[in-house]
């Protein structure tokens, strides 16, 4: 009889929480169904922003549209709330969750799909802190040969603002850079949208997909291999 495993996204998220749990990030977790003010106006994404356009975003027809989250920075700024209402100095965590995109798929996209979201936020955090832990982050879960650039770029919810992209090179194949995740420091609005003072507290945060952490990892060519629901896939990984 074959044993049953652990589909290798479970396996990553234990890896990864560990992994960010030596540096001092807990465990987070919040709604899928999220309302309009943690998924957008809280991030300092305005009502005109384009990713809340129809061709990004799900939403429901309730009196009071709600949205499967796009993004677990939703989880982020619940987060910051809580430290706001407790009183906290400091607060670093990650949600590795399910997300949900109404966009086209292919080798890279997907419409569901897990990211993985983190901040730190206290009264002396910079961006090379963010540097840091991303490059013990990537040295321990990729391995001490993992390559990794960061580019200057724009968000809403960060500024400064950079992308961080991981060299890809699936075996048999030209490698090439795969873009990861957004990352940079805070912007004052959302510090204040959470009900914290920027000028007491500042940090970094960051949102990218997880199973492109996978596909660096083991190799894998297809992001919808994850989801397909083939029994074959789970049973090619070694864990």
């Amino acid at each position: 009889m074959n044993e049953g495993k652990l589909h290798p996204i479970t396996v990553a998220t234990r890896d990864i929480a560990d992994i960010f749990g030596r540096m001092g990030f807990s465990v987070e977790y919040g709604p899928e169904l999220e309302d309009d003010w943690h998924n957008f106006t809280a991030l300092n994404i305005p009502a005109d922003h384009p990713a809340r356009d129809m061709q990004d975003t799900f939403w429901t027809k309730e009196e009071t549209p709600r949205v499967p989250r796009t993004h677990t920075t939703a989880v982020s700024i619940r987060c910051l709330e809580k430290m706001a209402r407790e009183g906290l100095t400091s607060y670093r965590a990650i949600s590795p969750a399910k997300v949900f995109r109404n966009e086209r798929t292919d080798l890279t996209h997907e419409a569901q799909f897990y990211q993985l979201d983190g901040f730190a936020v206290g009264p002396d955090i910079t961006l090379a802190h963010l540097k840091g832990t991303f490059e013990t982050f990537f040295r321990e879960f990729l391995g001490p040969e993992a390559k990794i650039r960061f580019r200057p770029s724009f968000f809403g919810f960060t500024e400064p603002s950079v992308e961080v992209d991981m060299w890809f090179q699936p075996e048999g194949k030209e490698g090439r850079w795969l873009e990861y995740c957004g990352a940079g420091m805070l912007h004052p609005n959302v510090i204040r949208n959470a009900g914290l003072d920027p000028a007491k507290v500042q940090g970094f945060a960051w949102g990218g997909g997880l199973e492109r952490l996978i596909m660096i990892k083991s190799g894998v060519p297809d992001v919808r291999m994850f989801h397909n629901g083939d029994i074959r896939f789970v049973h090619g990984f070694s864990k």
